[in-house]
């Protein structure tokens, strides 16, 4: 892959993931509406008003559940492959990243101690 391809892959993902996002939080609400019937609904202590208010709350948020892992996916698969890119770029010039990485470190280190 190249990095256009990778730029639209990753736009793609964060847009899947801001739409999931969306329909995340209709769904909470709609959990936190649900969960005010269900205290009203215990308040009033009807056992057939609260049996179907607590069914209606837990089909909720087992679809909040639900498409929270939905959402959740892409952004894994994306951390996954990025991760294994790398780990594929370290193992393949790890001069590089040492180098990298000390002078990260010495930077840091200059930096805190200015203060």
């Amino acid at each position: 892959m190249n990095e256009t391809t990778e730029t639209v892959m990753t736009l793609q993902t964060v847009d899947e993931f801001n739409r999931a996002k969306s329909k995340m939080a209709g769904d909470i609400k709609t959990v936190v509406a649900d969960g005010e019937d269900l205290i009203k609904a215990a308040a009033d202590v009807s056992s057939e008003g609260f049996a179907a208010a607590r069914g209606k709350f837990d089909e909720k948020v087992s679809r909040a559940r639900e498409t929270l892992a939905d959402a959740s996916r892409p952004a894994i698969d994306q951390a996954r492959r990025t991760a294994a890119a790398a780990n594929g770029y370290v193992h393949g010039n790890p001069w590089t990243v040492i180098g990298a990485a000390a002078a990260v470190g010495l930077l840091i280190g200059f930096l805190a101690s200015r203060r």
